[in-house]
Parts: C-alpha cells; sequence; structure tokens
C-alpha cells in the first residue's frame, strides 16, 4: 500500500472542522452505492427486515448526528427515547469519547448505532497511512471497551476520502457513510431556520447530517422527527437502511 508524503495539516479547532464539513458536502468524487442498490444486492432469502423495519417497504430516513457526545448529548437522548426514534452516532474520540464515556454507553444501551468519526478529525487524505490508522484504530477501541461492540461503520472528516482510504477501511472492518441532507448547523444557532433546511431536503432513504454538539441544533430535533413522521418517514439507523444488506468493508454508502 502506498504511503503517503505529503504534510501533516496544522491542527485548528475541533468545531471549526466539523463546521466545514457540511459546507462540503461530502466533496469527494468517489463511487458510492446508495441504500437501495445495498438493500439489492442482499443475498436471496434475506430476512425481510432488520429491526422491525423493512425499508424496501416503509419510506425510511437515517438521523445521524457527528462529532459528540457532548454536553447536549444527554438531553438529545432524551428527545430520541421519548419520540421512540434510534438514530446514527459518528463519535469523535479526543475530548469526547474520552470525556463522556456514560453517553456512549448509553447510546449504545438505548438501541442506537455507535460508530466513528476518527480520534482527532484529521483530513484523512492529508495524512499518511499509519496516521490515518491511529485515526480509525483509537475511537474503534475505546468505543468497544465500553460498549463490548467494534464499530462497523465511520464517517470521513469533511466527507473527504479516496481509494487509499477506502482501502485501510477494507483493512480495518469499516464502512464509510456519508450523507444527502446537510442543515449548515455549524453556522446558526437558529433551530427553526435547521428544521427547515432538513425538511426540505429530506427524501426517501436520506441521511440526514446534524451536529450535537451545537446548540441550535437539539433544539430542532423534535421538530424535525415530528414533521417528517407526518410525511410517513420511519426513522432508522444506517444499518436498518441497508438491512437486508449489510455494510460492507471498504465501500462508501450515500444516497
Amino acid at each position: 500500500m502506498r504511503e503517503r508524503r505529503r504534510g501533516f495539516r496544522p491542527a485548528a479547532l475541533v468545531s471549526a472542522a466539523v463546521g466545514m464539513a457540511l459546507a462540503l458536502t461530502g466533496c469527494a468524487q468517489v463511487d458510492t452505492t446508495s441504500p437501495s442498490s445495498a438493500r439489492k444486492e442482499a443475498a436471496q432469502g434475506a430476512p425481510a427486515s432488520f429491526g422491525g423495519v423493512d425499508c424496501r417497504k416503509a419510506k425510511c430516513i437515517a438521523l445521524t448526528f457527528d462529532a459528540g457526545p457532548s454536553e447536549n448529548s444527554p438531553k438529545l437522548l432524551d428527545i430520541l427515547k421519548e419520540k421512540k426514534v434510534h438514530a446514527t452516532f459518528f463519535l469523535l474520540g479526543k475530548r469526547h469519547i474520552e470525556k463522556y464515556p456514560q453517553l456512549v454507553k448509553r447510546m449504545s444501551d438505548e438501541g442506537h448505532e455507535v460508530a466513528s468519526h476518527t480520534w482527532d478529525h484529521k483530513i484523512l487524505t492529508d495524512i499518511s497511512d499509519d496516521h490515518v490508522r491511529d485515526e480509525l484504530r483509537r475511537p474503534n477501541d475505546a468505543i468497544k471497551r465500553i460498549t463490548g461492540r467494534k464499530p462497523t461503520l465511520m464517517r470521513p472528516p469533511q466527507g473527504r476520502t479516496d481509494a487509499n482510504i477506502h482501502e485501510i477501511c477494507k483493512e480495518l472492518g469499516l464502512a464509510e457513510v456519508l450523507w444527502s441532507v446537510t442543515a449548515k448547523d455549524y453556522a446558526t444557532t437558529d433551530s427553526a431556520l435547521i428544521t427547515k433546511r432538513v425538511l426540505d431536503q429530506a427524501d426517501r432513504d436520506g441521511i440526514i447530517l446534524l451536529h450535537d454538539i451545537y446548540s441550535g441544533t437539539v433544539p430542532a430535533v423534535p421538530g424535525i422527527i415530528d414533521a417528517l413522521k407526518k410525511r410517513g418517514y420511519t426513522f432508522v439507523t444506517v444499518p436498518q437502511l441497508l438491512a437486508p444488506g449489510r455494510a460492507e468493508p471498504g465501500k462508501v454508502y450515500r444516497p
């Protein structure tokens, strides 16, 4: 496997780096697999549903949160529990998993999918292969220690990925998950605006990207859930969205 020789990007504030993710909207030109394609590729005779939902029949959408846990996560988890919605959390290691291990455990215990957003939000295409492996292994190891379960999904910071990152992810047993709905919640504290942006972009098999680290986001979640339920959507985790297909290591999933 080739080794990168480009210099490391200087460290920046995590919140600023995370904010750029939505602006870039997963801009990398890579081959992706849609949820509907993943379902079609499932073996003949595969179970009709995963976790009580069959997204081949139901109008499914996935709610995902990046860059937590944070001090806002308990309120978010309370809302999701009240609304009976399961989400997918792409967690950061440094200053997040290591600071809030009890919230990571709660996410897992309450039926949410716990996944990785790297250890320190490094742009994976800008660092060496060994550094990429470290960015991916450390949160996985930490999550496994806390929950007893090793993540199978990751989201590359800023959606930046390439064939080399796919190869490393395959080696580590990880599939990459991008998104189709952005709210630019890094740029506003207006919960009504965040809600509107999500509702304007929502579609069947969509993957919604939000960040519970920002103050305007969690207050927007109840309205987002209620409005989409009224439109007939069923909220699912990313694995449920792909079922009866399964996320394959080395592949990139995006609606």
